[in-house]
Formats: structure tokens, sequence, C-alpha cells
């Protein structure tokens, strides 16, 4: 089967089909000798802000856009990446005791590996990976965890790591897969495998779970910790996601380290107050079960952190008891008055529960509702990064053209603005072999 038959039974359209076999291409330029073959998208989180590594929900899909990789097995230890667009290589060696750098993208790929040796031994052997990405760059798109995805999927087809003890053991479905590598990513302990350092964040695993188990023309509505699929909704056909990346950077091992941390710092001082220090339950568990009022009486706190606690919890509890669910059934009824005033509900809960937002994240909000989008927010980790709207199809190309037209008369230093299209698409596949290397081409 050639790589085009592959790709094209996963359901993308014609016009992507031709996109992601270019992509392939620019690939395979860096000469990988390969046996292995992955397309890994990006994701849209529609809600479930900075809901998954409290436990709660989220609804996801996965972009056309992604990441295109190739892999094959070295002789030696030692593991080599190509980010075949821009060039650049990285290699080090497997070795559980691996110290990624952060603020550099070999941060993603080394944590994998060091994780995947530290979990599954000698094993794990080395191998040459090259990828060519079509996702926004620290965008909240998710380009980092696409990097993740593939390293471990590429590692655990190579070298039949899900044949092994240890793997069956404690990863049974591709929900479990999603949980494992969003520990893997941030270095929390998963099931009988321990901690690590992680890439530095202390997050969830919403990004690895709609890149692994979304699907085709639908969103779907996710629990956390552990990760369950709860319900998909279909997506509507006459309607399209218009991305826009703000250009403003919010790379989460870098500048907005900080920010995001405290976030989750703050969630984890909630839980202890609203659940219990000794509880096995999550926050976001304990919220969707109705176990959770508010703030305990006599709490210890200054005003101040008082105020910040409640809007958090505030925030959190509409995510997941009331917007997330409420927007998947006013998609299936196409209520998309309904659908826009849970999705502003949302958006406002991020800039007053988790200040998290930015004027030009708030600018693009705003004006994509006045254009006519029938819903639009911000989404990832905030502190810069994207924002969906949905459009109808007829309307895109120019609704398009404003929405960017607006930002970047309002935002004229912002030159990593970028403005994309797509459905809800595809997961994480590996892809049969190609035939040859002349096929890449649809047939």
């Amino acid at each position: 089967m050639s790589l085009a038959s592959s790709l094209g039974r996963l359901g993308f359209t014609d016009a992507e089909l031709d996109r992601r076999l270019a992509l392939f291409a620019v690939a395979r330029s860096a000469s990988v000798d390969a046996c292995a073959w992955y397309h890994v998208p990006g994701r849209i989180e529609v809600l479930g802000k900075h809901t998954d590594y409290a436990g709660g929900r989220s609804l996801v899909c996965a972009t056309e856009q992604g990441l295109a990789a190739e892999a094959g097995p070295r002789a030696d230890r030692v593991v080599r990446v190509i980010d075949a667009v821009t060039q650049e290589v990285r290699e080090f060696p497997v070795d559980p005791a691996l110290v990624p750098p952060r603020g550099d993208w070999a941060n993603y790929p080394m944590t994998v590996v060091a994780r995947l040796a530290q979990d599954f031994g000698a094993v794990v052997g080395g191998f040459d990976l090259a990828f060519a990405s079509d996702i926004p760059i620290a965008a909240g798109v998710s380009s980092s965890s696409a990097v993740v995805v593939a390293v471990a999927k590429a590692a655990i087809d190579l070298f039949r790591l899900d044949q092994t003890e240890a793997y069956r053991a404690h990863i049974t479905s591709l929900e479990d897969l999603a949980g494992y590598l969003g520990a893997v990513e941030n270095g929390r302990p998963f099931r009988g495998f321990g901690a690590t350092g992680g890439v530095g964040t202390l997050g969830g695993n919403q990004d690895h779970t709609a890149i692994l188990c979304s699907a085709s023309d639908a969103l779907t509505q996710v629990r956390f910790d552990p990760v369950a699929v709860e319900r998909r909704v279909a997506w509507p056909d006459d309607f399209r996601f218009v991305i826009a990346s703000s250009g403003v950077v919010a790379e989460k091992t870098g500048p907005a380290l900080e920010h995001y941390n405290r976030l989750a710092r703050m969630t984890e001082r909630l839980r202890v107050l609203v659940v219990g220090p000794d509880s096995e339950s999550t926050l976001g568990r304990a919220i969707i079960d109705r176990r959770v009022t508010g703030l305990p009486a006599g709490a210890d706190l200054d005003p101040d952190e008082a105020l910040r606690l409640n809007r958090r919890l505030t925030q959190l509890t509409a995510e997941c008891r009331v917007l997330i669910p409420g927007v998947v059934d006013a998609l299936g009824k196409r209520e998309f008055v309904r659908l826009g005033e849970l999705v502003a509900a949302s958006q406002l809960g991020a800039e007053i529960g988790l200040e998290n937002q930015i004027p030009e994240t708030m600018a693009l909000v705003e004006s994509a509702r006045r254009l006519g989008a029938v819903a639009a927010s911000a989404f990832g980790a905030g502190f810069g990064g994207s924002v969906w709207a949905m459009v109808r199809l007829d309307r895109v190309e120019p609704f398009a053209e404003a929405w960017g037209g607006e930002y970047r008369r309002s935002f004229p230093d912002r030159s990593l603005a970028r403005f994309l299209t797509t459905r809800p698409a595809p997961a994480a596949s590996g892809l049969a072999e190609p035939s040859g290397r002349r096929h890449l081409h649809r047939q």
C-alpha cells in the first residue's frame, strides 16, 4: 500500500491529503533509513481550560495540520532527531540519566527517551527520526506534544515495547497511552512507573489525549486521571474552525513556565483545601461528582488568596459541570446561539478565574464574534497562544481575511501571527509501509 493510500484511509480531504504528502516529502529529504511512518496532528482545546491536570473534563479535537515523521533503528544506542524543515539535528544517548535542556526543542524528545529507558530498560535502543511539521510553534496547538507522541510511538513500535510485561501491565488502551505520555512529559509517576523531571511543566495529558483519541469530524469529550473518552458529538460539515495564532509565543518550558506552574500550584492548593490532603480523589473528580460546594468554612486564607482560589474554583466548576456538557448538547441540536453563549462564558472564566489572557487573545475573541463567528475562544496554556473561531464554511475565506486584517492593524508588531483553517481531523496514526519513495502522490 502506498503512503498516499494509507493516509487517504484516515479520512483527509483531497486538498489536505496533498498537503500531508508534501510534508512527508520534506521529512524524507532528511534521508533516514526508515521502516515506520506516522501522522501526528496538533489539537484544539475547544473547551477545558486548565482542567486536565485537575482531573476534570475537556472537549477536544485533532487538527488537519500535523507532523509527518519517519523512523528507523540504529545499531548503536544513540537517538538522532531531525527537524527536516529547519534542518536542525539533535543527537543524544539512550540513557535514563539524561538531563534535557530547558528552552530548546530537544527537551521533548530527550525527556521521552530518558523516561522510556527508565521504564523499559535496555530493550530501548537507538533510532533515527525525521519530522516535518506545519503545526504553529508554541501557539497552544500542541506542536511540542506532537513531537512527544511521535518519538514515543516510534520507540514503542521499533522496539516492540507494547509486547513487554511492563507495558501490558500498565498500558492497555489508547487512553492509557495518552495518560502515560502526559506523565512522561510532565514528570509524574504513572501506575507502576516512577516519576522523572519531565520537561518542567506541572501539566496534564489533554494534549496527548486529543492527539491520540480524537476522531474525524467530531468533537470528543474526555475525563482525566484516568483518561476516559465520555462521548463524541458530530461536527457539522457546513462549519470550519479558523485558528488565529496570536504571534505571542506561549512556550510552556520558556517564558510562560512560571505563570503556567503557578496555576497548577493554585489548583493543588484548592484540592488540599476542598478534597483533603490525604484523599486520592482529584479536584476535578470531586467537582464532577458534585462533592464540592466551595471553600471550606474557617479556612485560614488572606483575602487576596481567598478571592483567587474562589475564582479558580468557580471557573473549574463551570467548565466541567456546565459549559462542556452544554456545548456538546447544543452542537448536537445545532443550537448555535446557545453554543456561542456557553463558549463566551468559558472565555470570561479564563479572563477572571485563570487570569491567563492577554490583550491580543482577548481582542481576537471579540473581533471574531463581531465579524460573525458562531463562537470563539482562546485555548491552550494561555499567556499567549491561539484563538479558535467557529465559522460557516461559505464564510471562511472572507472571515479569515477580515479577522487577520483587523488583528494586524491592531497589533502590527505581532509578525509571527498566523491564520489557518481546519476541521476536526484524524488522530495520530502509524502508516502502512510505502511501496517506494516515488509513490508520494495521490493515486
